[in-house]
């Protein structure tokens, strides 16, 4: 696989690296690939999303496949709408956090179920290169809209369990969060920032991931009286989480809190967290009675593995939350509800209830382009002997009071750090010692 078709979803520069004509030929791919009956399709707020629903429609029913066109929405609704309609397939059209130039499309089977470079992706870039089609059908497919929000809404506010009002402050960043977020409405009390449609992006990027995107809402937060506040990226399957002071929560810590409030009316359930993620959040599951287990990083790797093990949530630490409830899919929403339910439940202001998850220092994720990623792991197994070693996902090795993951990007020649340790400055002086270690 190469260029657009990636190992977790296809994206490009539109007019450049993703024209209509390559959606039109990704369309009969798909057609030709899964052979579907029924494909949902929905679309984020990027002009050229249009006409690239458009062309990507024109290929799956040239190939008989009826397309159920939901229209604009979230990938999380994109995923639900899969699975409570009993699609055979979905494309979600979107670039997600990526600037307002590019655009893409998420595929997935049925229920939801991810395509990957591995599981399909590369099938689908072979045959769309090499036009290696089926014959178009005999009678070619529909195209009918359909409304998934109403339904999506009630879904996602069933887990709502507030003992008091919450007030929140939202950055939409203008895209696909002001529409997730409607599943909230009455429920929760937004206060909102860049809350109108615009695939330009005119204020920010909408990735919670880069910091200084966030600045807008820190100060809205500091300057009135919420509970908490949220920023969505792109697409809303992602969700960065603001203090009531205004600092930013890691988003392993979210995870943490999820798991918290699930685990009180689903005791012993298995909760993933993937390898990057602090060992707080292990300790967090076990101490609330569930079962924790680690996961690698993608979507596709971590709902394969909820699956396998019928785990009710899993969280990530770029701010993916998983539940089974929504076919092992990401909703943000729900994951704004688990935490305004145990901050209305609680006396305590949400800073009160992450300080005591704080409990070690990390590094956060360091990326170091190297020649040769296979060497470097090798090279990093023998520099730190004595360790527990766990090949999950590139390599993680633990000691008693730090650890580190090192794991080669599946995009770029880079190798991407993790570590995490008891103290500041043992954190700082392994960092320290690895970069270099990796960077020879």
């Amino acid at each position: 696989m190469g260029g657009i078709f990636k190992a977790y979803d296809i994206r490009g520069i539109y007019g450049d690296t993703l024209t209509d004509d390559l959606a039109y030929r990704i369309g009969r791919a798909f057609g030709t690939f899964l052979r579907p009956r029924t494909v949902v399709v929905g679309r984020d707020i990027r002009p050229h999303s249009v006409p690239l629903f458009e062309a990507l429609s024109r290929g799956l029913t040239t190939q008989g496949a009826d397309v159920i066109d939901l229209g604009l929405c979230s990938t999380p609704m994109s995923y639900h709408a899969n699975g409570v309609l009993g699609a055979d397939a979905s494309i979600m059209i979107t670039a997600s956090h990526n600037p307002k130039q590019w655009n893409g499309f998420k595929l997935c089977r049925e229920k939801a179920i991810p395509i990957s470079g591995a599981s399909g992706i590369a099938d689908v870039e072979r045959i769309a290169m090499a036009n290696a089609f089926d014959a178009p059908a005999a009678k070619p497919g529909t195209i009918r809209k359909h409304d998934i929000l109403k339904v999506y809404g009630e879904h996602v506010r069933t887990v709502a369990a507030l003992k008091r009002p919450v007030k929140v402050a939202v950055d939409y960043a203008n895209a696909m969060g002001i529409i997730e977020a409607e599943a909230l409405r009455g429920v929760i009390e937004a206060d909102c920032l860049f809350d109108t449609l615009d695939g330009s992006f005119p204020n920010h990027e909408a990735n919670p991931l880069e910091l200084e995107t966030l600045h807008a809402l820190q100060a809205k937060v500091r300057e009135g009286s919420f509970d908490f506040g949220v920023a969505y990226d792109g697409d809303a399957d992602r969700a960065g989480f603001i203090d009531e002071t205004g600092a930013v929560i890691p988003m392993d810590m979210i995870t943490a809190l999820i798991a918290q409030s699930l685990l009180q009316t689903h005791k012993g359930a298995a909760i993933f967290y993937d390898l990057r993620s602090s060992w707080a959040v292990k300790e967090v599951i076990e101490e609330n009675g569930g079962r924790p287990m680690m996961s690698r990083v993608g979507h596709a790797f971590i709902k394969q593995q909820m699956r396998e093990a019928d785990a009710v949530f899993a969280g990530e630490l770029s701010g993916h939350y998983y539940f089974r409830d929504n076919f092992y899919a990401e909703s943000s929403s729900m994951a704004v509800l688990y935490v305004a339910n145990l901050v209305s439940a609680s006396g305590k202001p949400l800073s009160d209830m992450i300080k005591p998850l704080r409990r070690y220092h990390a590094s956060g994720e360091i990326n170091s382009r190297v020649a040769d990623t296979q060497a470097v792991l090798d090279r990093l197994l023998a520099a730190y002997p004595g360790g527990t070693v766990i090949r999950l996902d590139g390599v993680t090795v633990e000691f008693a009071d730090w650890w580190f993951n090192v794991r080669a990007s599946n995009t770029e020649p880079l190798i991407r750090l993790n570590l995490e340790a008891k103290t500041r400055e043992m954190m700082e002086s392994r960092r320290d010692e690895l970069l270099a270690a990796i960077r020879t």
